[in-house]
């Protein structure tokens, strides 16, 4: 789970109170208030330091009166996978804005390798979103991205003492999956 910046900063403002006032009361033993305001101001702007945790994004939203939900995404990575950022984003491109479902059968049919991949950071979001009572029905792909990783380089020995460079790419793969909003 990861906090949402500007569902946090939305939920305080319908209740009312300051980023301070949150602070002081979820502040705790080895996590005082300041580090707690700190901590509140960097979610809002978007950065995930300190992490999280899902037990006090829980505390969090029953002192603002929201559900759990409301104010997490629900994001996976899979870190070093075995394949050019390229040839993955064509998937990642594929199933961003689409619901859960349709972005499953959508991977399980696919013939690319980065397939198995994909499909399993898709379903580690998915399961963070049940843990946190999400309506899975209801989910979609809010954001899916491919970063570049570390190369690995090998050498293929070639005639007259030469070597070629064989290099191998890997990538990074981050899904994060939210709860549609009810139409009124």
């Amino acid at each position: 789970m990861r906090i949402r910046g500007t569902k946090l900063e939305k939920a305080l403002d319908v209740a009312g109170m300051t980023p301070r006032q949150l602070a002081e009361a979820i502040a705790e033993k080895g996590f005082g208030a300041d580090d707690a305001e700190r901590a509140i101001k960097n979610w809002i702007a978007g950065r995930d330091h300190p992490r999280c945790k899902a037990s006090r994004i829980t505390q969090m939203a029953g002192l603002l009166r929201v559900a759990p939900r409301d104010l997490a995404g629900f994001t996976s990575r899979v870190r070093q996978h075995r394949g050019s950022a390229r040839k993955a984003k064509l998937l990642i491109d594929l199933i961003r804005g689409k619901s859960v479902d349709q972005a499953l059968n959508l991977l399980t049919f696919t013939t690319k390798k980065a397939a198995v991949n994909v499909k399993k950071c898709l379903n580690a979001a998915i399961a963070d979103a049940e843990q946190a009572e999400c309506d899975v029905t209801r989910l979609f792909v809010a954001e899916s991205r491919v970063d570049n990783a570390t190369v690995i380089k090998r050498f293929q020995p070639k005639d007259r003492g030469r070597a070629h460079a064989i290099l191998k790419p890997l990538s990074h793969i981050t899904i994060s999956v939210e709860e549609r909003p009810q139409r009124a």
